[in-house]
């Protein structure tokens, strides 16, 4: 189940010449891959790329229908090796993932891709996940692309420039005989527009055809002495091949005045954010328009260097927009003018941040201060014209407190949390190693746990040196999601555990689904798919991986089961790694999934009952401690208006789920018995009605009973 559905949408994939096709970026790319003839498509997902996958796997029977083959896969590294269906064949393949991560698990696999080159057109669809928005560490994806000479494509974050992207991609793989890659952030992936629809078409070859045709051709499988040939290969015909391609169609774009003494050369993406910018210091209107020499790089390596310096020629300064760090593209430019011997004053890093997002103010600020120093004739001209002075963007980051990520509420993640609480308070403090996934917000308050976080999938490797020579001493705890498991943690950790006879903890929080990027199906997923072979039994790939002890939780609001296991866990003399196989759904996902079905059978006049919890203010002490380990938003402070009680009672509000965790960490915690639940039934049988109005009626007369003692006492 992913996050949303894409049903609907995808029936616009079916438009063809003569009809305008609106949507979302993302959407666009689909579009485009079908138009260009994409034999296959794969990937994994991971933001701002999830929903690629999502709409992929909604559009199932569209691109059966087309001869196209579709898989979600196991790990980037997958997806990528997948591509090798081009090496030998002339297929188009495409597939998918989050970088930088991603592409620092598709590495190896890229490599040997890029070394023995491609038939058929490869294309990458990178998201980049880069700035303020952003989940991962800050690096960038044209390493990549440089190391393993990989063409990397960032087109302008609208839909006409990304559609042509794809189908540019696909031929300067297959021109040059090189995977490529197209760069698309956020502001690509979600920008909403409209293009003039093609019709879609079907490969030329499909992966059946290649199957009943098999081919091979020596001089591409990367084994020596051919791996030497690959390398020239790449510097004498390939690279050469691809900027001739990039000249010839006009794949970067200039803007402006070619005579300016100034210029901007600019990555494709932050198009939008410079134009915006020119806009406010009065240089540029609404659509566009300006008189600022611009070369918009939609191919953003390899660089063509007869292109850069008939840009640059006659040119006082030039400014580099080139998002993050290090400045690649900065330093591949400066090097082309040093060796042509030109002294036009290259600016980049200095006059822009060396980091970080370049948001809509960072660029107001930094082009501003290039055009000051090098065309300050340029301002005073357009502040005149425009009669404004271009307007500060206030920094909320000093007016507004931050905002930490947290578990949703209900999240049946949260009880394993405050059971590790609990066992730390009886056991002392444990090493704990964290996982990415949803369950790495474990280390923000109110649990403060987890000490390191290496890579999806590898929370128990990342523990794996630490052993402890005292037999009765302490072991490590490690964290690990269904989605890392099943991703590189069943190998990596779970297996690296088995083989090196670790005796530390290992975690596996299964939620059923890939939660963090949307909630995809994996292999453990519980829910039945057409397309997928899901239910497979964590238990027993660790069974079949070797782990002799292993405990199963069904339910993972029963905190009290969870601590007594950990604790077992910790203390137990059986030796080798310890495995607890904690489960119980995603509730953001079982909410999507059941809301839906309770408020049919309510329309449709059907009993229905939803439990809903609450706090006794009379009976609680207002100390609070089942906040601390709970954590859920729904659990607050409310003032009983008591003028005898200076601290506020524990209060839930309407958005509980009804999970129960916070009176089950209250039960398990030994804390009160002020949690109640209660039910709320729609469309209820007359015995349940004669019951609750009799409950309201000695409620009301208890109530007002105790009023007049209260008032009688004062």
């Amino acid at each position: 189940m992913a996050e949303r559905s894409f049903a609907k949408e995808v029936e616009k994939l079916k438009q063809g010449e003569g009809e305008v096709f609106t949507g979302e970026g993302i959407l666009a790319i689909t579009k485009a891959l079908l138009e260009n003839g994409v034999g296959y498509v794969g990937g994994y997902q991971g933001s701002p790329i999830s929903h690629l996958m999502d709409v992929l796997a909604d559009a199932q029977e569209i691109l059966g229908e087309l001869g196209v083959h579709f898989e979600a896969s196991a790990s980037e590294a997958t997806a990528t090796a997948m591509l090798a269906a081009s090496v030998h064949y002339p297929i188009r393949g495409a597939v998918t993932y989050k970088s930088v991560v991603g592409t620092n698990v598709a590495s190896d696999a890229l490599s040997n891709l890029a070394s023995g080159g491609v038939t058929g057109g490869a294309l990458i669809i990178v998201g980049e996940d880069y700035g303020e928005g952003s989940s991962i560490m800050q690096e960038r994806t044209y390493a990549f692309a440089m190391k393993s000479q990989v063409w990397m494509l960032d087109p302008r974050p609208n839909l006409p420039a990304i559609v042509d992207a794809v189908g540019h991609g696909f031929e300067l793989s297959e021109i040059s005989n090189t995977p490529v890659m197209l760069q698309v952030g956020i502001r690509s992936c979600h920008v909403h527009g409209h293009f003039d629809a093609k019709d879609n078409k079907r490969p030329d070859m499909t992966v059946s055809d290649a199957l009943e045709n098999p081919a091979r051709q020596l001089d591409r499988i990367v084994l020596p002495p051919a791996t030497y040939l690959h390398e020239e290969e790449k510097l004498t015909k390939r690279l050469p091949a691809a900027q001739n391609y990039i000249l010839e169609k006009e794949i970067n774009e200039r803007f402006g005045k070619s005579g300016a003494k100034v210029g901007l050369i600019l990555q494709g993406g932050t198009y939008n954010t410079v134009i915006r910018a020119l806009n406010r210091l009065g240089l540029a209107d609404l659509y566009g328009d300006t008189d600022m020499d611009m070369l918009v790089l939609n191919c953003i390596y390899p660089l063509v260097d007869s292109q850069i310096m008939d840009f640059c020629e006659g040119k006082d300064a030039v400014l580099i927009i080139e998002e993050g760090h290090p400045n690649y593209i900065e330093q591949q430019i400066a090097h082309m003018l040093y060796k042509g011997g030109k002294t036009v004053k290259l600016e980049g890093k200095g006059k822009l941040p060396m980091g970080g997002e370049y948001t809509g103010q960072v660029m107001v600020d930094g082009i501003g201060a290039f055009l000051s120093e090098h065309a300050a004739e340029m301002l005073p001209i357009a502040k005149v014209a425009t009669n404004e002075e271009p307007v500060a963007i206030p920094d909320l980051s000093k007016t507004l407190p931050a905002r930490p990520p947290g578990f949703c509420t209900g999240c049946p993640e949260r009880p394993i949390f405050a059971a590790t609480k609990l066992v730390e308070e009886e056991l002392g403090e444990h090493h704990i190693s964290s996982d990415i996934g949803c369950h790495l917000f474990s280390i923000m308050p109110p649990f403060d746990l987890g000490a390191t976080t290496m890579g999806y999938g590898l929370g128990p490797a990342s523990a794996a040196a630490f052993h402890n020579e005292n037999k009765e001493g302490r072991r490590s705890i490690s964290f690990v999601g269904d989605g890392g498991f099943w991703h590189n943690g069943l190998t990596s950790s779970v297996g690296n555990a088995v083989f090196n006879k670790s005796d530390n903890v290992i975690v596996i929080v299964d939620n059923f689904y890939s939660a963090a990027t949307g909630g995809q199906d994996i292999l453990s997923s519980r829910a039945d798919n057409k397309t997928k072979q899901t239910q497979n039994s964590i238990v027993d790939a660790c069974k079949g991986m070797g782990v002799k002890w292993i405990r199963q939780i069904d339910r993972t609001y029963d905190v009290t089961k969870v601590r007594d296991t950990l604790k077992e866990a910790l203390t137990t003399p059986e030796s080798g790694p310890k495995v607890i196989v904690a489960s119980s759904e995603c509730m953001l996902n079982k909410q999507r999934r059941v809301k839906p079905q309770l408020a049919k059978a309510a329309k449709e006049g059907k009993r229905v009952v939803r439990p809903r919890f609450g706090v006794d203010e009379d009976i609680c002490t207002g100390d609070h401690a089942c906040m601390r380990l709970s954590g859920c938003p729904s659990l607050s402070v409310k003032d009983t208006g008591d003028p005898l009680r200076d601290d506020p009672v524990a209060a839930i509000d309407q958005t509980c789920v009804g999970c129960g965790n916070c009176g089950e960490v209250a039960d398990a915690a030994i804390l009160c018995p002020s949690f109640f639940q209660a039910e709320i039934v729609s469309n209820p049988s007359q015995t349940e009605k004669r019951r609750a109005k009799r409950s309201q009626k000695i409620i009301s007369w208890l109530q007002t009973r105790r009023d007049a003692k209260r008032v009688a006492f004062a």
